[in-house]
C-alpha cells in the first residue's frame, strides 16, 4: 500500500513517517507540508536520521501517487486536501481535530466518493476507553459527569477532539443529545450545575502529550476513567493501521471503532 503524509514536518507527521519506514507492507510515496516550510526539498526521513527517497513537497500534487493520505494538520489544510483526494481517488485517514459543523459535513460528503477514516484519536487505548464510556454512561446515568483534559501548550483547539468524543460516548450511553447537555466552559456566576450536564475543563501547559479523565460523581463516591499518553507512538501506529483498513474499500465514512472491530 502506498501512503502519503500531510503535515510531514510536524510532530505527528514525522512520527507517522518513521512508522511507515519501519513497516514492510506499506510504502511512503509523498510527504507534504506548508508551502513556506524550510524543509521543502529535503528527504522526508532526514530529521529521523534515515533516507526515505521521498522529498518533502509544498504542494498537493504528489498525493495523487498514493492509495491513502494520512492527515494530521489543521482543519483549513485538511479541507483543501479533501477535493484533491476525491478527484484522484485517494482514501484519507483524518486525525486532525477542531472541525466545525461545516467542515464535518465536507468530510462526510467526500466519503461518498472515497474511503475515509475520521477519528479524533487513533490510539487503541483511547478507543477502548471510548467503548467503556458508553457502558459507564448508561450505568451511571444519574451521576454528574465531568471531563478534564490536559495537552501541551502548542495545542490550538479546546476542548480536545478526544475529550469531546468522550462526552459524545457518555451521552450516547445515556440516550441523550450531546449538544443539548454539553457545557464546554464555565466562568463567573454560573448558578447550580444542571442535572444531566456533561462538563469540560481544558488545561494547557508544557509538553503534555494528552491526558484525559472522565469523572462520574455521585452521592458519597466518584468513579474516574483515565487515559494518559506517554508518547505519540500509539497514535502513529493507529493511523497506519487505519490506512491498511481502507485498502480495497471504494468509499464510506469510518471511525476507529470500525478499524478495530469494536462495532
Amino acid at each position: 500500500m502506498k501512503i502519503a503524509v500531510s503535515g510531514a514536518t510536524g510532530r505527528m507527521g514525522k512520527l507517522i513517517i518513521e512508522t511507515i519506514l519501519n513497516c514492510d507492507d506499506v510504502e511512503l510515496v509523498a510527504a507534504v507540508t506548508a508551502p513556506d516550510a524550510l524543509e521543502i526539498g529535503t528527504d522526508a526521513g532526514a530529521s529521523l536520521g534515515k533516507t526515505s527517497g521521498v522529498l518533502i513537497s509544498g504542494t498537493s500534487q504528489e498525493i495523487a501517487r498514493a492509495d491513502v493520505l494520512i492527515d494530521f494538520t489543521r482543519p483549513e489544510a485538511t479541507l483543501t486536501y479533501l477535493p484533491f483526494c476525491v478527484e484522484h481517488n485517494v482514501g484519507i485517514v483524518i486525525g486532525t481535530t477542531g472541525f466545525d459543523a461545516q467542515g464535518k459535513k465536507q468530510i462526510a460528503e467526500a466519503a461518498k466518493s472515497v474511503p475515509v477514516v475520521f477519528a479524533p484519536n487513533m490510539s487503541v487505548g483511547v478507543n477502548s476507553v471510548l467503548k467503556l464510556l458508553e457502558i459507564a454512561g448508561a450505568m451511571l446515568s444519574q451521576y454528574d459527569c465531568e471531563i478534564v483534559e490536559m495537552h501541551h501548550k502548542h495545542k490550538v483547539d479546546a476542548p480536545s477532539g478526544t475529550a469531546l468524543e468522550m462526552g459524545r460516548r457518555v451521552a450516547q450511553g445515556r440516550g441523550v443529545d450531546f449538544d443539548s447537555v454539553a457545557v464546554l466552559s464555565r466562568e463567573g456566576h454560573t448558578g447550580e450545575r444542571p442535572d444531566g450536564a456533561i462538563g469540560f475543563a481544558a488545561l494547557r501547559g508544557g509538553d503534555v502529550v494528552g491526558d484525559h479523565t472522565v469523572i462520574f460523581a455521585g452521592p458519597g463516591e466518584r468513579i474516574e476513567i483515565s487515559h494518559k499518553s506517554g508518547s505519540r507512538a500509539g497514535y502513529a501506529q493507529g493511523a497506519v493501521t487505519a490506512a491498511r483498513f481502507l485498502k480495497d474499500k471504494p468509499n464510506g465514512l469510518f471511525s476507529m471503532s470500525d478499524v478495530l472491530g469494536f462495532n
